[in-house]
């Protein structure tokens, strides 16, 4: 199945652009010395990764001890059946929005997908971005145009 198919690299803008086409990742953090995996939902806003997640979640704690923290970011659209699409990750220090008003705009676009309080919002700045596109024979990449809506996140205990 994989006459044919290669790895392209994407360019920081193209990597971007996917990101926020799609509105699920997973955000990797340190929790308790060890790395954690939480998935989100998130919208791009310039160079920033935006969140809303529980204030006593485990990555706003560790965001609230420290004051930011670096993570990785990542997000794909990967075609089941034909085993091709994309992947974007995206390394950067994660902070709280101080800004209420930011907050307050965040919070109405990313709206919880299960029952709880997400009222923290967190920025990932994008300071190394990757991304690369699995292309078939004829460089038909599957899902690389689907674009969603954004909704909010998951719990991340």
């Amino acid at each position: 199945m994989t006459d044919g198919r290669r790895l392209e690299t994407l360019t920081r803008t193209e990597a971007l652009q996917l990101l926020g086409s799609v509105p699920l990742g997973r955000v990797v953090f340190t929790h308790q010395a060890l790395p954690a995996i939480r998935p989100v939902n998130h919208l791009l806003d310039g160079n920033g990764i935006v969140i809303r997640t529980d204030g006593g979640s485990a990555l706003a704690r560790s965001i609230a001890a420290r004051g930011d923290l670096v993570v990785a970011y990542e997000a794909d659209m990967i075609d089941h059946a034909t085993q091709l699409g994309w992947s974007v990750i995206v390394v950067g220090r994660a902070g709280k929005v101080e800004d209420d008003q930011a907050a307050a705009g965040y919070l109405r676009r990313l709206q919880p997908w299960v029952a709880g309080s997400f009222d923290e919002v967190l920025r990932i700045e994008a300071e190394i971005v990757d991304g690369f596109r699995l292309v078939g024979e004829c460089g038909q990449d599957a899902g690389a145009t689907t674009a969603a809506e954004p909704a909010a996140p998951v719990a991340d205990g």
